[in-house]
C-alpha cells in the first residue's frame, strides 16, 4: 500500500495484491474528493505498480464511470473488450 498525505491528513492511497511474479491486481486508488484532479491519483498509481513493472498481468476491476475509464487509459491500461487478443474476464460479486 502506498499513501499520500496533506500534512497530517490522508489525501489518498493505493493498494495492490498478487503474487508479484505472474499477476498483480490494482485493488484500490482512493483520493480525497478535495484532492482529486491534482495528480495524486496518477502518482499513487505509479508508486503502487512500479515494483511490479516486470509482472506480465497488471489487472484492475472498476465501476463503469467515464472518468475512471479515462484515468486508467491515461495510465496505459486497456479495457479487455478493446484488446486484439482474445481474453476473458470473470467476476463473482457477493
Amino acid at each position: 500500500m502506498v499513501t499520500a498525505w496533506d500534512g497530517d491528513r490522508l489525501a489518498g492511497l493505493a493498494r495492490v495484491v498478487g503474487d508479484g511474479w505472474t499477476i498483480v491486481y490494482l485493488q484500490d486508488i482512493l483520493v480525497a474528493p478535495t484532492r482529486r484532479r491534482t495528480g495524486i491519483g496518477a502518482e499513487l498509481f505509479r508508486r503502487a505498480l512500479e515494483p511490479f513493472d516486470d509482472v506480465r498481468q497488471q489487472v484492475l476491476l472498476t465501476d463503469d464511470e467515464p472518468a475512471q475509464r479515462a484515468f486508467y487509459e491515461a495510465m496505459g491500461f486497456t479495457e479487455i473488450r478493446d484488446l486484439e487478443h482474445p481474453l476473458r474476464s470473470f467476476v463473482r460479486l457477493g
